[in-house]
């Protein structure tokens, strides 16, 4: 018999996890001894913080990042094929949504080896839910172009496309960049076009606020060195 890949969420930042992840997730994450993670490091951090009984050097841990090679994705497979159960970990948040390890739950999938995902936080969906922006129609598309001219005609393309669609659009952006991102976003969309921010969700200084294009400007420092989703929405 193969063994099952678990997908473990982890905290979105430095909290405990018993505050955002249910005992079931725990329980799960303390039994196994086989992982693939995004980066090892930080995998052993957070498998010290979620109460793992086993000594760090006695985990089988093998990174897929953005660096691994296509044809390195059947090799971490053998611990599925060999019956031992294996958890897929990313840096924070849901593994596979945005994020390197999809290639390996879909080699999972070719392979016939049952994928269970666990509960825990998203930042996507956390910030559809508290957006107002609506959930019956929406997509991700992921990091924007992070130069000019080309993050412009992104963000516009978006616009068209929420208000011919009247779906909500979601993206993401690194600390750094999130307050230029915002800037952006303020002067290239409508000014009666719907902005959404959510940033540090889930953390104790979590910051949400939903207000139109016009009323952003000038107040990008809000999201200065935060991990940001942002929606727009007509």
């Amino acid at each position: 018999m193969t063994g099952t890949l678990y997908l473990i969420p982890v905290p979105l930042g430095p909290v405990s996890p018993a505050s955002c992840l249910p005992p079931d997730t725990l329980a799960v994450a303390r039994r196994l001894e086989h992982f693939v993670v995004e980066r090892a490091k930080t995998a052993r951090a957070h498998l010290k913080a979620m109460g793992h009984p086993l000594p760090m050097q006695q985990i089988e841990m093998h990174e897929l990042n953005e660096h691994t090679p296509a044809s390195a994705i059947a090799a971490l497979l053998a611990p599925l094929h060999a019956g031992h159960d294996v958890g897929l970990l990313s840096e924070a948040g849901c593994p596979a949504v945005a994020d390197p390890g999809a290639h390996l739950v879909r080699a999972a999938h070719h392979a016939n080896i049952a994928v269970a995902p666990l509960i825990g936080p998203s930042s996507i969906l956390l910030t559809l839910m508290a957006s107002g922006l609506g959930g019956q129609r929406f997509a991700f598309h992921g990091y924007l172009p992070a130069k000019e001219p080309e993050r412009s005609q992104a963000i516009r393309t978006l616009e068209i496309t929420a208000r011919k669609q009247h779906s909500t659009q979601l993206f993401i952006e690194t600390p750094y960049r999130a307050a230029a991102l915002l800037d952006a976003l303020a002067l290239a969309l409508h000014s009666d076009t719907y902005i959404s921010v959510g940033a540090d969700l889930s953390l104790p200084g979590q910051f949400i606020r939903t207000q139109r294009a016009a009323d952003w400007r000038g107040l990008s420092h809000q999201v200065k060195d935060r991990l940001v989703v942002f929606g727009i929405g007509a």
